[in-house]
């Protein structure tokens, strides 16, 4: 009798253990990692990121064309990750001037700001102040890229592991990073990010 509750327990102990590494697996990504999707591959450690290709990704700008880095490959690329509508004014110069900086956006430089939160937000902003329209705005509403970016917990968010704060990625024509920086001062960076970009 006591051979067949051993027996029992044994095959019950490898059914739980079945079933929960077939839980583990299709949770896979869900929980301190990015799920695999159409909008954003692959993924990275901040501290590390320096010399790492930059995770691929598909967002939406404001005038509902979808950017992705691949089609921007041959350029040296600025992200700017931030907190979006809710920083104001810090966030908006910094998103205004990131875009209207030509130095910053030509042949050889692209910038764009990457927001976690909806089209709508800025479209009220930019009805309200024309200012702030530009086409250099992404969102990233499902938060996967800022993920993917590993920007969310970083010492300039004010909301950890929700929003981003003020970080900046610099990307190589062949789609490497070359240069990061959390900016917890919350200034506007862009002769320091330009000078960056152009040793690329």
């Amino acid at each position: 009798m006591k051979k067949k509750h051993f027996y029992l327990s044994l095959v019950m102990v490898i059914v739980a253990v079945g079933i929960l590494t077939a839980v583990i697996s299709s949770g896979k990504g869900k929980i301190g990692s990015v799920e695999s999707s159409s909008e954003v591959s692959g993924n990275i450690q901040f501290e590390n990121a320096i010399g790492k290709r930059a995770p691929d990704f598909e967002l939406e700008n404001t005038n509902g064309a979808k950017v992705s880095l691949k089609q921007l490959r041959g350029k040296a690329i600025v992200l700017f990750f931030n907190e979006g509508s809710m920083c104001y004014p810090a966030c908006w110069n910094q998103v205004k001037e990131l875009a209207a900086d030509q130095r910053l956006n030509n042949d050889q430089i692209q910038a764009y700001s990457i927001v976690d939160e909806s089209k709508g937000a800025w479209q009220s902003i930019m009805k309200k102040q024309p200012e702030y329209s530009t086409d250099k705005m992404l969102f990233d509403t499902s938060r996967k890229v800022s993920l993917a970016y590993d920007v969310l917990s970083l010492p300039s968010s004010m909301h950890k592991g929700a929003f981003p704060g003020h970080t900046y990625i610099v990307i190589d024509k062949e789609g490497i990073i070359r240069y990061v920086l959390d900016d917890p001062s919350m200034a506007i960076r862009n002769d320091q990010i330009l000078a960056e970009a152009q040793k690329i």
